[in-house]
């Protein structure tokens, strides 16, 4: 394997790494539309409802 195939699969394993942290960053500055806030909460309600009607 040519010196030139090793720089560029290091290249692009190291522009994945960097762009997968900028998605991460971008990601964590966006807000979750209400409605979904809503049925996550309703859904966790349940699921405590569940485990606390489950006799142990």
């Amino acid at each position: 394997m040519s010196i030139g195939w090793v720089i560029f699969i290091i290249v692009l394993v190291l522009g994945i790494i960097v762009s997968n942290i900028l998605l991460l960053k971008q990601s964590a500055n966006m807000k979750v539309p209400e409605h979904i806030l809503k049925a996550v909460k309703e859904r966790q309600q349940k699921e405590l409802e569940e485990e606390n009607k489950k006799p142990d």
